[in-house]
């Protein structure tokens, strides 16, 4: 019996060791940037609800059309602020990252 009670604390001593050396997952960083941008009617807006969720890294996008502003939270390591410049280009919008 002492036999098998030390062999299940090694066992799990063992197992909390494994557990414990695994290499955690790489925290997933966000960036939220606000741009100015040209749009000015609900048809801007679809375009831009229809395209820019689509780029690359890009999690979620707010549109404002009072103020006219765009904020797009995304992935630092897949996109960035050019890029996405790049990608209102494309829908014929002109957009601008406001300065913090």
């Amino acid at each position: 019996m002492k036999k098998f009670i030390s062999l299940c604390l090694v066992a799990m001593f063992a197992i909390g060791i494994g557990s414990a050396q695994q290499p955690q997952k790489a925290e997933k960083r966000s960036v939220t940037t606000e741009f100015a941008t040209s749009i000015d009617c609900p048809g801007c807006a679809k375009k831009v609800t229809n395209t820019i969720p689509y780029e690359k890294g890009v999690k979620d996008v707010q549109i404002d059309l009072d103020t006219k502003t765009v904020t797009v939270t995304y992935d630092p390591t897949k996109t960035n602020d050019e890029a996405l410049v790049k990608a209102f280009a494309k829908i014929k919008i002109e957009a601008e990252p406001k300065k913090k």
